[in-house]
């Protein structure tokens, strides 16, 4: 091949991520896809926070002097909440009672009364009763009579004469207005009463007491006017007084029910009464002492909305959202360089941002109930035990510090519009949530999360502080329950992130710091496995892991992550491990048998083999990466030298293409420090004498031909990395090859090499005598020269 197609030919093309290649789908499906879970992250951000129901901080109290003016932002209208309970209050009780009048009792006795005694007129002559006579009776009457009132019934018809005398009588009496409680009515009577006539369902007003009797009073009525009836006699009279004694009843009866309906009609029926605030007008003053009718209008600003659109507020909220949602993304996407999200990214973000608003709001709702539980404790110091810092900390466990950066700036600003535009708040989350994400940076175990919490903990307490004195409010008992509250919430924050993170390793398969740590554990199946089969190559990989490790945190990357990537990188030689130097001892090479191009095909499968067993075991998509990547596109020189010096340059020509690893070219900085490193110490095994130069030397060749290679075009590392990489390299494998003076032999072994010379002497004497004698023997056995093929095979 000429020079010019091969340099086109190592001309590539930049990668897509590991991910994109699982899934591939064009870049314009990943763009609409990722623009509707933004979309759809910002209504269901604006639904959630639209609604009322929560508090805002109110620092002022009647007699508190006001920190800074305060204008009305525009004209509304405010209503009186108190006045407009007192009217409502006033409308109810002006309701008066209500009664029911059944005007047709009087009938309806009268009537019961002649059909009772027309029953009577039905026995025989002979003074026999039919026999249905009871049963009618009873059912016409609802009561029994006595044997002595029962036989002055069946005298009345005898009477019969007598009877349209005393329906004229009887009936005026019982057509009065007839009352249970004739007291209660006639309490009620002095506001005046409403009236309802059941026969015509016609109202009206009643405020007299005349013609109204309690049933005892119309009752002895009836007795005088049967005592003054002539021609009763007494057994009938007394028929007649118990008769009526059962059947007269109440007839104006209080409705209790139709009251309080009225009632709660009249209260819903008062309108709320409204003062009207003025665009600019002033509130309050910076200075001056507040008194109960401003801090009436600033709650009613607080609760402003009632005069305007919902759906306005929603929309331009919304907007608002959609709008940092999108200017965020694109200044992390052009300016930060670990920000690259695949859609499992971004859903995870705004699952967590979601969930934190949710988790927010709900403990706005179950704490603003404790304030009445608790009078003694303002309902603004509650909101300062939430955990804040929550979700900037869940963030930065699962993927990076700047990522987190972004996620806490945006959080700290929606939970601001959360709780009424406050600046406070928005200033108190971003703090707690930036000390959270620091404590975070490098998890080397379980307990820094805890730390970090510490740290949210006093960073959190050190903010209520200083808001608490900024709002010009001077020590007291509410600054105390705010710092407790303030030490708590970062502990719930820590505490939610350590439960939280088993789950999200499950459903997103992410790899954070903690599952590293159970992977840096060297007795798991892939790494005993390796070094039993592979025990060359699972040495080189703990060498690796010192190197990177040293390395990572000269350059500000994981130094967890490179170690225990660079344990697991060559996993995939265990397949085939003979076919690797460092697992040969002395046996035959295996490569001096194959092809050239069938050697590079085995070196190249070793990493997707790796591939393969990592996710056998479920080593995560970011050490998967990593074992993709820790070769990138590098060439295998040693079998495309071979390859070219065997093949015949008319006939074929070899491509370098067929050459090099597949790739992907690393994509972090821990993927690039694992390449290097993984060269480096393999090319410092071939020093004959590795003497601190000649490492040095050593490890600025390799790093140079991979730089100039091009393996490095697509991580961050810089040149001055590239130093700083390789003063580390050079000061860990200076130590692994460090020399060691030649120490004199012990006393002891001085004393074995004079009797071995003494011994030797007359050997050498003996064998004169036994030459002479015709005799050969060899050294004796058991001599300290056999010694030495002790440890040799």
């Amino acid at each position: 091949m000429s020079k010019k197609s091969d340099k086109k030919e190592k001309r590539t093309v930049r990668v897509p991520p590991p991910s994109a290649l699982l899934h591939p789908k064009t870049s314009r499906e990943q763009s609409y896809q990722r623009m509707a879970i933004l979309v759809l992250m910002a209504i269901l951000l604006t639904l959630i926070i639209v609604p009322k129901g929560g508090f805002v901080p109110d620092y002022y109290r009647p007699g508190d002097v006001a920190s800074r003016d305060i204008k009305a932002p525009r004209e509304v209208l405010v209503e009186d909440r108190e006045l407009t309970a007192t009217k409502k209050v006033e409308a109810s009780e002006a309701v008066r009672p209500f009664y029911d009048l059944a005007s047709g009792s009087a009938q309806a006795v009268m009537s019961r009364i002649l059909r009772a005694i027309e029953l009577a007129g039905t026995q025989g002559e002979d003074g026999v009763l039919p026999a249905d006579f009871w049963p009618q009776l009873e059912k016409e009457l609802g009561f029994v009579l006595s044997e002595e009132e029962l036989a002055g019934l069946l005298r009345l018809p005898e009477s019969g004469d007598l009877m349209p005398d005393l329906r004229r009588s009887l009936t005026p009496l019982l057509q009065q207005r007839i009352v249970g409680n004739l007291d209660v009515l006639l309490n009620d009577l002095k506001g005046g009463i409403l009236v309802r006539d059941l026969g015509t369902q016609k109202e009206f007003e009643l405020r007299s007491p005349q013609k109204i009797r309690d049933p005892a009073t119309t009752l002895e009525e009836a007795g005088r006017l049967l005592e003054q009836a002539e021609g009763l006699d007494p057994q009938s009279r007394l028929s007649l007084f118990a008769m009526l004694r059962q059947l007269i009843r109440p007839n104006l009866t209080f409705n209790k029910q139709e009251t309080e309906v009225r009632k709660v009609q009249a209260s819903e029926a008062v309108a709320p009464v409204l003062f009207q605030l003025k665009k600019g007008e002033m509130i309050v003053r910076e200075g001056e002492r507040v008194s109960e009718a401003q801090i009436k209008k600033l709650r009613a600003l607080r609760d402003i909305g009632s005069d305007s659109s919902t759906l306005s507020i929603g929309l331009g909220l919304l907007l608002a959202i959609g709008l940092l949602f999108q200017c965020g993304h694109r200044f992390a996407k052009r300016n930060l360089s670990t920000y690259n999200p695949v859609n499992r990214d971004l859903f995870f973000l705004s699952l967590c941002l979601l969930g934190l608003i949710i988790l927010i709001k709900l403990s706005i709702f179950i704490f603003s109930a404790l304030g009445s539980t608790f009078p003694y404790i303002d309902a603004s110091s509650y909101y300062y035990l939430f955990p804040f810092a929550f979700g900037a900390m869940l963030v930065r466990m699962v993927l990076s510090a700047e990522v987190a950066l972004l996620f806490a700036i945006l959080s700290s600003v929606l939970l601001g519009i959360l709780f009424g535009n406050s600046l406070e708040i928005t200033l108190f989350v971003l703090a707690a949530s930036l000390t959270g994400i620091h404590g975070l940076r490098q998890c080397k175990e379980r307990t820094v999360l805890y730390k970090a919490g510490m740290r949210v903990s006093l960073v959190s307490l050190l903010m209520v502080v200083a808001i608490h004195f900024q709002v010009g409010r001077a020590a007291d008992l509410q600054l105390l329950y705010k710092s407790g509250f303030a030490l708590l919430g970062g502990f719930f924050s820590s505490v939610l992130v350590t439960g939280m993170i088993p789950l999200l390793e499950s459903l997103f398969k992410y790899t954070t710091d903690i599952k590293l740590l159970e992977l840096a554990n060297l007795n798991t199946r892939a790494l005993r496995e390796l070094m039993i089969q592979a025990p060359g190559t699972y040495h080189h990989s703990i060498v690796v892991g010192n190197l990177v490790e040293a390395a990572a945190e000269k350059v500000n990357a994981n130094p967890l992550l490179a170690r225990v990537a660079a344990y697991y990188h060559d996993v995939g030689k265990v397949k085939k491990p003979l076919y690797f130097i460092e697992n040969v001892r002395e046996q035959e090479n295996k490569h001096d048998k194959l092809a050239p191009s069938m050697s590079a095909l085995i070196l190249t499968s070793h990493v997707k083999d790796g591939v393969e067993i990592a996710r056998e075991n479920k080593l995560g998509e970011t050490i998967l990466d990593i074992i993709r990547q820790h070769h990138g596109t590098g060439l295998i020189k040693f079998f495309y030298d071979k390859a070219k010096n065997k093949a015949d340059p008319d006939v074929q020509q070899i491509s370098e293409r067929d050459y090099r690893y597949p790739g992907p070219k690393p994509q972090s900085k821990e993927a690039a420090l694992i390449m290097l490193a993984d060269a480096v110490e393999a090319a410092s095994r071939t020093l004959t004498d590795p003497t601190p130069a000649r490492i040095q030397g050593v490890v600025q060749k390799i790093i140079n031909n991979i730089f100039i290679d091009g393996q490095l075009d697509e991580c961050n590392l810089t040149l001055k990395d590239l130093h700083s990489i390789a003063k580390s390299f050079n000061r860990i494998l200076s130590g692994i090859f460090h020399q060691r003076i030649d120490y004199p032999d012990p006393a002891y072994k001085e004393r074995d090499k004079d009797a071995v010379k003494r011994k030797n002497l007359e050997d050498t004497n003996r064998q004169q005598a036994k030459d002479s004698g015709g005799s050969d023997r060899g050294t004796g056995a058991g001599s300290t020269e056999d010694l030495k093929r002790l440890g040799m095979s």
